[in-house]
């Protein structure tokens, strides 16, 4: 049973403002060939990542190439655009680091909007509730970034419990926390087993999906106290619904939304009401308004002088276009066209889609080849 973000999304939109300003106005002085001019960038471009500028870590389409004529001679930005991708597990400063290295330019971390981007306007809901961050990479670290003060890992958490995972013995890639061999955590073992969980956060792909199910179905079915009797279901919610992707295997891989659609039935077999959660993520149309706005706060920091930028509101600066580039049509090009204008949809034939005609069920405004391409076009079409 989906719930709504409608509410949450209001409060990052009138939040976002705010939290990016320290970081555009130093992306101003990026901008300083244009921030002369009188006349702003009436469009911005937003890149989805896997599957169109990269397959795991390798650039792929052409991408550098076409993202370094985002940029002046200088290294200056020029074009404001944002990675939008579904994808996540790390901080947002972090995978800005390793973009600009993996593609040879300087990215800002507030040009990357990750699924789980949204969950920082939750913090002060939960900002002191003990949570569960689920998924590869950092997911408790993402979250105490965003501000949450009470924070596990499901690594850490279920290493807690004695026999939560049946399974455990049998999986050779299993690491025993270094923390469990201590005293500390013994003695907080008996804390943290009787703390009840408030919400917890799909972060990102999970690695252990047969553990994680196992024990977020204890959480959710208990009231958030795994091996006592059912209670009411504490908050889930999910970065993205993605059943698949792209990654460097020839076909797709299950995505989150395919771990969302195994947790969902078993949890509807086992408890007498149905799941219920929130999920973020492309192809909400709420995604791509607050990616609008980020643009737009991108632009605001042409201005020269600081004070406009921290008092200019969402309404100041409204573009002729917005590009989404994607790969995938049930989620970039499904998610730009339900947003409707001032939303351009291309789709490459990088990733997800390989077809060699247009999407059928979600057909672009373009179809190209590569990032390269699509880039090209946009250029060409704005006459620059």
């Amino acid at each position: 049973m989906r719930l709504s973000i409608l509410a949450i999304t209001n409060a990052l939109q009138s939040q976002y403002r705010k939290k990016l300003s320290p970081l555009l106005f130093s992306l101003s002085r990026s901008f300083s060939q244009l921030s002369s001019q009188s006349q702003r960038p009436s469009f911005g471009i937003a890149f989805d990542i896997d599957g169109v500028v990269l397959l795991g870590n390798t650039p792929i389409g052409g991408s550098n190439k076409a993202l370094k004529r985002l940029y002046q001679d200088s290294g200056d930005l020029r074009i404001p655009y944002i990675f939008l991708t579904n994808g996540g597990g790390f901080r947002e400063s972090k995978r800005a680091t390793e973009l600009s290295k993996l593609l040879g330019v300087n990215i800002l971390p507030c040009q990357v909007v990750q699924g789980h981007s949204p969950f920082k306007q939750l913090f002060n809901r939960f900002e002191n509730e003990f949570i569960v961050a689920v998924g590869k990479g950092e997911p408790a670290a993402v979250m105490a970034e965003y501000g949450f003060k009470n924070v596990l890992s499901i690594d850490e958490y279920a290493s807690y419990f004695d026999g939560i995972d049946p399974l455990a013995q049998y999986k050779k890639w299993n690491i025993k926390h270094a923390a469990s061999e201590n005293s500390t955590f013994k003695e907080m073992a008996p804390t943290i087993c009787s703390q009840r969980v408030q919400a917890a956060f799909i972060v990102s792909d999970s690695v252990d999906w047969s553990r994680d199910i196992q024990v977020l179905c204890d959480i959710l079915r208990t009231g958030g106290l795994p091996g006592r009797e059912t209670g009411h279901q504490p908050h889930l919610y999910f970065a993205n619904d993605d059943l698949e992707y792209q990654a460097t295997f020839p076909s797709e891989r299950l995505g989150m939304g395919a771990f969302r659609i195994a947790l969902e039935s078993i949890f509807n077999r086992i408890h007498p009401n149905p799941l219920e959660y929130t999920p973020f993520g492309k192809p909400n149309p709420l995604v791509f308004q607050n990616a609008e706005l980020v643009l737009k706060q991108l632009v605001l920091s042409l201005c020269p002088n600081p004070r406009v930028v921290n008092h200019a509101t969402s309404e100041s600066h409204r573009f002729r276009t917005l590009y989404m580039i994607g790969d995938n049509p049930s989620v970039d090009i499904k998610g730009a066209r339900q947003a409707g204008r001032p939303w351009f949809s291309i789709l490459t034939r990088t990733g997800v889609f390989k077809g060699k005609e247009n999407s059928s069920e979600f057909p672009a405004d373009l179809v190209v080849d590569t990032v390269e391409e699509a880039v090209e076009y946009i250029l060409r079409k704005e006459s620059i």
